[in-house]
């Protein structure tokens, strides 16, 4: 219990620190949101009234005290009401937000788990066999792939199997060919279509490191004292590769399992890109490029948040799976 304070007090601190960043640096950063709206529609009409009704919509109100813009930033995150954004005007940024996140996490959050189911269990196989033709096979190979920027990946499929086999279209998810999206299998096998190649490039990419760590650490387990005792006992084989090494062995991959998906709501920006997937990490790019200040804080203070969730779930999944953790700190 109290381990389990202390990193709750931690992880509050940091949240505090990163709300207050996110607070500051886009009111450091050169230019003016209200300016940069009004620059859209070429400065037609603009009055000093209109002006400093747009800042205050944007949160950017130059005539409050910094302190007092803070409390209100405050209250805004307590309400979830982080402004309008300027691309999508007059759209909140919390809709806009929303129309996003759900294709970020169908894309990114499923081929992470693929990518670590598929991956431990290839660790464990090739490390149980070490030597054999999987173990000499599967990791150098996928190793290989993770060392690969997954952008390059992502157009290299887009040149064989959209632009010459004609097997996927070369764009994402959003542009699909269904005109109502709904709960139906036509929409749902045009998602999966539109989806496959990005989630492919993803997978390649990401499955390297889960088969590597698995397979160092369960090498490494293969050879304490209680494996050696299960094999004397006549344990068998599967037994001994799943209940006495690979569980001892897995913990690593779960903590790096349990961060990554905290940064699955950032989204792949590249993969995005490549793919003009209507994801979060694309729209970051575009809230950067145009200046969207309210959508940039409103994302930035997403992102940070699940990854400091996820972090704390690692710290205590780590000080569950091993009690060693918590006398240890």
């Amino acid at each position: 219990m109290r381990y389990a304070l202390r990193r709750l007090g931690f992880f509050i601190l940091t949240l505090w620190v990163a709300i207050t960043l996110n607070f500051l640096l886009p009111r450091l950063m050169p230019g003016n949101p209200a300016l940069a709206m009004m620059a859209k529609f070429h400065n037609q009409g603009v009055t000093p009234q209109t002006l400093h009704t747009l800042e205050i919509l944007f949160g950017v109100n130059s005539h409050q005290s910094l302190i007092g813009q803070y409390f209100g930033y405050l209250h805004q995150i307590v309400t979830f009401n982080f402004g309008t954004s300027l691309d999508e005007y007059p759209a909140s940024v919390t809709s806009v937000i929303g129309s996003a996140i759900w294709w970020t996490v169908g894309l990114v959050g499923i081929t992470t788990v693929l990518a670590f189911i598929l991956g431990t269990g290839l660790g464990i196989v090739s490390a149980w066999r070490r030597g054999g033709k999987l173990d000499s096979i599967v990791p150098p190979t996928f190793v290989i792939t993770s060392a690969i920027p997954y952008f390059w990946v992502a157009m290299v499929l887009v040149l064989i199997f959209a632009l010459t086999l004609h097997w996927f279209p070369s764009q994402g998810g959003y542009y699909v060919t269904t005109d109502t999206p709904g709960f139906n299998l036509t929409f749902f096998q045009d998602v999966v279509n539109h989806a496959f190649l990005p989630a492919f490039a993803l997978l390649i990419t990401t499955i390297g490191t889960w088969i590597l760590t698995m397979r160092n650490t369960m090498i490494t387990t293969l050879a304490e004292d209680y494996v050696r005792m299960a094999r004397a006992k006549g344990l068998p084989s599967w037994r001994i590769m799943l209940d006495y090494a690979a569980r001892n062995a897995i913990l690593p991959n779960l903590t790096g399992f349990a961060m990554s998906l905290g940064f699955v709501v950032s989204g792949a920006i590249l993969i995005e890109y490549v793919f003009n997937y209507p994801g979060v990490g694309y729209m970051l790019l575009q809230a950067v490029s145009g200046e969207d200040y309210p959508l940039m804080q409103g994302l930035f203070l997403l992102i940070t948040v699940t990854v400091l969730f996820a972090i704390l779930l690692a710290d205590i999944l780590t000080a569950i799976l091993d009690p060693r953790t918590r006398a240890a700190r």
